[in-house]
């Protein structure tokens, strides 16, 4: 009997027809379901104390038996072909489901004869027409009115009806005289129809039967107008005359599609070709086609009345444990099943009509509940929640199964929240076990991400809230299990701290674990820091065990029981540090678990001490005071230096360990520590002098030298380590932590003042030592350089041989002490020598006794502090040449370079120094003189024409002057043929105009050389007494135009040049200062050269005339 047409637009899934799901929940329309709210699951009243042989027994009976009976039932009435590449009988697919649910063989049999007494199915076809493309159009508008005849047929009535044998009929279809044929919906006017509708069609049998399908295009009658509106191109034509020769109302054949039923699969979905009666129009589009076999009238007493939905699941499950018990010791199932299961799952579903949804929906049920009890992979979780959440946009599922899949989503949640607070113990931090957990994961993400979890739980879920709660209460939970397995054995103090000690380690590195391993997955997973809540968790519970365990301790310090509670404060701050990585900085507790640890803090410093000192003790009795080590690289301090830096060291990083964050109590643990290193580098020093002494009492003098010098580089050593110490101790961050409570005077006259004290007593033992080192060598140099200062050496002797003795010696002993004193203490032997020899060199220069021959005795003197200067800077390793160049060292170097110099270079030095300061003198307080000079090069002749003077000084009684001007070319030795030349006398007069030229036969050698001027000295004419002075002024040779800036080979040209034009200068007068000068000093004291004294005669005049006597 045939059903009628199920049509297209409800996309409700509808149970299977003559099965009836089993007793519905009662729920109200506002029902909400929140984690830990959620209802329970339903459970079986099963007794506790039940046997479970006879559990296992009745979920046989109850169980398994009606499922076994529904497979045995499948297998006996099977249509169309699996889709899985295997092919099974009948029998293999019995031995299989025996296998997978223990049946014995009389249970298969009785069960097996029960199945064969039930009533048959109807057996069914399931066409659902969904569209077609590129259909032939039949109208004149080129298009078609598209509907499909759809039957099922039997060979043998066909044969029967004999029209096999006449010639092809234009429908097999729509002539037949059939009652079960169907039709789709006309779709107006396409040539890609939709349809989307579903039909049903019993048949007998699978042997001879075809499925047919016609696409015809319905054509209805229209008048003559209308159909030539329509025609627009020449086949539109065509199209209408073809339709006028054919009968009023006959529908056009588009195509068919014909299949054999034992041909298809129990489930197709596919694009088939239209095919044409005859090969006019071979191509005429594609139609697209989903055919299943379905049951009608199935047996209900198989099951017992239960939906085929609930047996599929029980199947499902069944097959998928019998796989997984044969794979024992495989990896976790990955949804894999044997080719029987896959092809019995297939029949089962399609011949009960369950959708895709329904079976994936029952996947998960079953996948999800396996997962609690079997080694499940969790990609096959993934893969289904993916399918679901792709058919719930397609289909809406029963009530029934929308409830079962909101429990099902929702109890997961609950187990996989509860695997996440155990976390650590089941997936340990091991690469096997990681992925596991960041795949569960993401899976309770993605459920949360459904929108049937969504829809199906709509109280506001945070997935974030809920995995970081599971973290917090898995730790509390894992900490107080821990806490346990750590209790002490007695109620002794050190058993108490050993088990608070142990606890610590534990937890320190389930941090490193959390940190390394699980944050990441966290992270990546859910974005839970995962970190941040397990590190606040054992912060609060580690802080409040510690106080505990400390408060029972209160009043019972002793040094051993100090000792192991530095251990445990350690690894407290170890933990309290580790608060860097967190990325929300809340309060945390362990900050102030320093508190708990004041009683036992002297306890710490005073063992740090007296274990540093016992060390440096030791060091020092073994000490034979000799370099570490010499060659390419020496080290020239002693094995006492090195261990005592090492013993300071302690002390040092006992500061970095304990981080006291009390500001005020860590700067008086600083004023602590840094007192102890102190007392502890004085006390080395003690220790080391007495070494000293006694390595030295019966040892000769170099080996006593020897040692002396390692004792300075020890020291220098120790100096060195103590001025890093405020940057070892962090000073500086001590001092912006303390700012507010301790002042910075405070500061300033505690830590540094305790560290100045200590470098202050280093830096006397090494001054004295290096003392010792200098003196002899100070002696030693001064007699060297007082023999070069004997008269009768000097006709014997080059300026060389007699500064060679010192300098053989200087270097002999400098390279000693180089290759025995470090470079610090090197420098500081050289400074105190080297002012030393500057010292004994500026005496012997400046003896009386030695004033006879005393140019020759300084040319010698000079070179030999030219020779000492090279050697104590030794091409930039010795001093510096700041420190050579000291004030001291100018003034020698000056005195020798004065009076190595002959009495003519040390007048044109006079008239140098005249010169520069004529170009840096400002204002003309004693009048100025204007000339006009000039160079011929040609004549060799100096033309100087004086024009004026001006704002002179009034000499006589009446309020002026009779100025002239004298002109005086020096160096006299220079130009000794040249004589001085005098304008006219112009009476009382401040500003005379003279306008007077005069010619100077000089060559242009003479007028570059050093010293080369013209002194213009403007005096006031008395008739009865010497005249007075006015002023003077030097003009430099080298600046008159013509002189200077000419090459040789311009001056040999001359001829051919003309002359430079001539420049007007004002030069404004000077007076001299008396006896400021060190030069005519030097002149005046060579009393046995008579140019020297009449030059000095003349200037020393002048310097009494000179108004400079009278200035302030």
């Amino acid at each position: 009997m045939a059903t009628s047409p199920q049509q297209g637009g409800s996309n409700t899934l509808q149970t299977p027809q003559g099965h009836h799901f089993g007793r519905q929940r009662k729920s109200s329309t506002g029902h909400v379901r929140k984690l830990g709210l959620t209802r329970k699951r339903d459970r079986r009243n099963v007794k506790e104390d039940e046997n479970p042989e006879e559990k296992a027994q009745r979920h046989k009976e109850f169980e398994l038996k009606p499922l076994y009976k529904e497979l045995l039932y499948t297998i006996a009435h099977r249509l169309g072909t699996a889709s899985c590449p295997e092919a099974f009988t009948q029998v293999q697919l019995q031995q299989y489901i025996q296998e997978a649910f223990s049946m014995t063989a009389l249970e298969h049999s009785s069960l097996l004869e029960k199945a064969q007494n039930t009533e048959p199915p109807v057996y069914c076809l399931m066409v659902t027409v969904k569209e077609a493309k590129g259909i032939l159009g039949k109208d004149v508008s080129g298009f078609s009115d598209p509907y499909c005849l759809l039957t099922i047929m039997v060979d043998e009535k066909q044969s029967r009806s004999g029209q096999a044998k006449s010639k092809p009929c234009k429908s097999l279809v729509k002539d037949a005289d059939l009652d079960n044929i169907y039709q789709t919906d006309i779709k107006k006017q396409t040539l890609n129809p939709i349809w989307n509708q579903s039909f049903i069609m019993e048949f007998g049998d699978l042997a001879g039967a075809s499925f047919h399908l016609e696409m015809w295009d319905k054509d209805e009658e229209v008048s003559l107008s209308q159909k030539l509106e329509e025609i627009k191109t020449l086949n539109s034509l065509r199209r209408m005359i073809k339709d006028a020769k054919k009968e009023k109302g006959t529908d056009d054949f588009l195509g068919r599609i014909s299949l054999k039923l034992q041909d298809l699969h129990c489930t197709e979905d596919l694009w088939y070709n239209l095919e044409p009666r005859t090969e006019t129009y071979p191509n005429r589009g594609q139609c697209h086609l989903n055919l299943k076999f379905i049951h009608k009238s199935r047996d209900g007493t198989l099951s017992a009345g239960r939906s085929a939905y609930i047996n599929y699941c029980g199947i499902l499950q069944q097959f998928v444990q019998a796989y997984i018990s044969k794979q024992q010791g495989s990896p976790p199932w990955k949804g894999e099943l044997c080719g029987e299961a896959q092809v019995l799952l297939e029949q089962y579903a399609t011949q009960n009509d369950l959708s895709p949804f329904l079976q994936d929906l029952a996947k998960w049920v079953a996948y999800s509940k396996l997962y609690q009890i079997l080694e499940v992979d969790s990609s096959v979780l993934l893969q289904q929640l993916t399918s679901i959440e792709y058919h719930w946009h397609q289909q809406e599922l029963p009530y029934q199964q929308k409830q079962e899949l909101g429990d099902s989503l929702h109890g997961f949640l609950q187990y996989g929240l509860c695997l996440v607070s155990k976390f650590r113990d089941i997936f340990p931090p091991m690469p096997s076990s990681t992925p596991k957990l960041h795949t569960l994961l993401r899976i309770l993400v993605q459920i949360c991400k459904t929108q049937a979890f969504q829809k199906l739980n709509p109280a506001q879920f945070e997935l974030h809230e809920e995995v970081t709660d599971a973290i917090r209460s898995g730790t509390e939970e894992w900490f107080s299990v821990k806490k346990g397995l750590h209790q002490p054995m007695t109620k002794e103090p050190s058993e108490i701290v050993s088990a608070l000690s142990r606890l610590i380690n534990e937890v320190q590195e389930d941090i490193k674990h959390n940190e390394e391993v699980y944050n990441r997955v966290f992270v990546s997973a859910v974005q839970v820091d995962a970190i941040t809540v397990v590190y606040q968790s054992f912060d609060s519970l580690l802080a409040r065990e510690t106080k505990e365990t400390l408060s029972v301790m209160r009043g019972q310090m002793e040094q051993p029981l100090a000792n192991s509670l530095f251990l445990v404060y350690l690894s407290l701050q170890k933990i309290h540090k580790d608060k860097a990585f967190l990325q929300k900085m809340e309060a945390l507790e362990l900050t102030n678990c320093h508190e708990d640890f004041r009683e036992a803090l002297p306890y710490w410093l005073s063992q740090a001490f007296s274990t540093t000192q016992d060390r440096v003790e030791r060091a020092v009795q073994v000490d034979l005071l000799q370099p570490l080590q010499t060659g390419a690289v020496p080290i020239k301090h002693s094995s006492s230096a090195v261990d005592l830096v090492a013993c300071v060291q302690p002390i040092c990083h006992l500061w970095e360990q304990l981080c006291w964050p009390d500001p005020e109590e860590a700067f008086m643990l600083m004023v602590k520590l840094t007192e102890d290193v102190c007392k502890i580098v004085i006390n080395y020093c003690k220790i080391l002098k007495e070494r000293v002494r006694v390595l030295t009492e019966n040892s000769e003098y170099g080996s006593a030298i020897n040692m002396l010098c390692v004792v300075v580089n020890d020291l220098e050593h120790l100096r060195s380590v103590l001025s890093r110490l405020p940057s070892q101790l962090d000073w500086a961050g001590l001092k912006e932590r303390t700012q507010h409570v301790i002042g910075e005077r405070q500061f300033h006259n505690t830590l540094p003042s305790q560290l100045q004290q200590a470098q202050d007593v280093l830096s006397r033992e090494i001054r004295s030592a290096l003392h010792t080192l200098g003196k002899r060598l100070n002696t030693d140099i001064e007699t060297h350089v007082r023999s070069m200062a004997t008269r009768k050496r000097f006709p014997s002797k080059s300026t060389e041989d007699v500064a060679a003795p010192l300098m053989r010696y200087l270097e002999k002993e400098l390279q000693y002490m180089n290759q025995n004193l470090v470079q610090e203490n090197f420098n500081s032997l050289l400074t105190p020598l080297w002012n030393n020899s500057v010292k004994i060199l500026y005496q012997v220069a400046t003896q009386p006794q030695h004033q006879e021959g005393l140019m020759v005795y300084c040319q010698r003197l000079f070179y030999t502090l030219q020779c000492l200067e090279q050697c104590f800077h030794a091409e930039g390793n010795g001093l510096p040449l700041s420190t050579l160049q000291s004030v001291e060292y100018k003034t020698l170097k000056t005195l020798l370079t004065h009076n190595a110099l002959s009495s003519f270079q040390l007048i044109e030095k006079f008239f140098v120094k005249k010169i520069t300061e004529q170009n840096v003198f400002i204002g003309e307080k004693y009048g100025a003189v204007t000339l006009l000079t000039s160079y011929s090069r040609a004549e060799q002749t100096l033309r100087v024409e004086v024009l004026n003077a001006v704002n002179l000084l009034p000499m006589d009684s009446n309020g002026f002057s009779d100025p002239f001007v004298q002109l005086c070319l020096e160096p006299n030795h220079i130009f000794p043929l040249i004589e001085a030349r005098c304008t006219q006398i112009k009476s009382c007069d401040l500003n005379p105009l003279f306008e007077e030229v005069f010619n100077f036969m000089v060559s242009l050698e003479q007028c570059r050389a050093p010293g080369a001027c013209l002194m213009l000295t403007v005096l006031d004419h008395d008739t009865l007494r010497t005249d007075d002075f006015e002023g003077e002024a030097f003009l430099p040779l080298k600046s008159i135009p013509g002189v200077g800036g000419v090459t040789q080979e311009e001056v040999d040209r001359a001829s051919i040049q003309p002359d430079a034009p001539p420049a007007q200068i004002r030069l404004p007068l000077m007076h001299p200062k008396p006896n400021e000068d060190g030069v005519l000093r030097l002149l005046e004291s060579r009393r046995g050269e008579r140019e020297a004294q009449v030059f000095v005669k003349k200037r020393r005049l002048r310097e009494r005339q000179s108004q400079e006597n009278n200035q302030p």
